[in-house]
């Protein structure tokens, strides 16, 4: 009897346990579908009202678009260029604060200023409308800059210091290459901005004199790591020929050579030594390529300017959809004010 009565009690449990698991289920599909039916519900609303007003937003993206078009005809033609720069020794912000010096004779139009800066006619000057510069964001730097950090710093400062606090630290300047972007009037005035923008950071005395001392460091190591190989390749001869010997050499059949065997040994690891050298020589004149100077053109101003178009940049298409926001908020803006009116009543 108690034991019928036991496997009642796990039946009842078992199925209130299933009506459990079963409303669980059905509330969250219910939830489910609640959100598709209110963001169906949403799109019908949108629909109703751009429905109900689209006489009124249709002539707002009328008026915007003539405003628009008229403005872009009157509008003078643009031309942009860029230069893309590889800055050494930390330069990169002098390069900044001079670009940034640059836009802001543009923006006061001081075309005077800018006349003797880039050698250029009053016509030329006041043509340049805008200087940017920004960086290439590429994740590899980063990296590479964390990994010299690693072979910079002991190990216990490093573990206390982690990439992704690295990575949040590093700004637009610690970055490896920098486009400087121009615009102008005047299709064909960038070329001779390029050695102005580059020598007012070359002829700083503090950057040139750190190039200086940098090649010079570079150019002695390069010279110890080249009489190193030379020295160890005398030395390779000489075990080579040690080895020659003691090969010509008639023993016993029970001597043992081990002078044969540390020779052997040597020259191995002579070897090896030569084979480091060079690769570290390697490096080194890929260093020196990069440090020759204070800041490395990658890639010039074009002499020809492209134009700048396109539909972002369209006065008709902005104005477009200026027009259309504005009716849109206006009416919305009404909308609401109708709702808090009735919502009082």
């Amino acid at each position: 009897m108690s034991t019928n009565q036991k496997n009642n009690e796990e039946e009842v449990d078992l199925g209130s346990l299933f009506v459990i698991i079963g409303k669980g289920f059905r509330n969250f599909f219910s939830f489910i579908g609640n959100i598709f039916k209110g963001i169906f519900h949403f799109i019908i609303l949108i629909l109703l009202f751009i429905k109900s007003n689209i006489i009124k937003i249709g002539i707002a993206l009328a008026v915007g678009f003539v405003a628009g078009l008229f403005l872009e005809i009157k509008k003078p033609t643009v031309y942009a260029s860029e230069l893309l720069l590889e800055p050494n020794f930390k330069s990169t912000r002098q390069l900044y604060n001079t670009i940034n010096f640059y836009n802001d004779l543009v923006k006061q139009k001081d075309t005077a200023s800018l006349q003797q800066i880039f050698s250029l006619d009053k016509s030329s000057a006041g043509s340049l409308k805008k200087f940017e510069i920004e960086p290439l964001k590429i994740d590899n730097d980063i990296i590479a800059a964390y990994d010299d950090l690693i072979l910079d710093v002991d190990t216990l400062t490093i573990k206390s210091y982690e990439y992704l606090d690295f990575k949040s630290s590093f700004t637009d300047y610690d970055y490896k290459f920098h486009k400087i972007n121009v615009i102008a009037e005047k299709n064909d005035v960038f070329k001779s901005l390029e050695n102005v923008i580059i020598s007012s950071v070359v002829n700083n005395k503090y950057f040139s004199r750190l190039k200086e001392i940098t090649n010079e460091n570079l150019n002695r190591t390069d010279s110890l790591y080249r009489q190193n190989l030379t020295q160890i390749d005398s030395l390779r001869k000489v075990y080579m020929q040690v080895l020659l010997d003691e090969a010509q050499k008639q023993t016993a059949a029970t001597s043992i050579d081990l002078g044969g065997q540390k020779t052997s040994t040597k020259e191995l690891e002579l070897f090896n030594t030569n084979r480091k050298i060079s690769f570290d020589l390697k490096e080194l004149s890929q260093e020196k390529f990069n440090k020759y100077e204070v800041i490395n053109v990658i890639s010039n101003f074009q002499p020809i300017g492209s134009e700048i178009k396109g539909v972002t940049k369209n006065y008709a298409f902005l104005l477009s959809l200026l027009g259309a926001g504005l009716m849109i908020f206006f009416l919305l803006l009404r909308k609401l004010n109708k709702y808090l009116d009735n919502y009082k009543k």
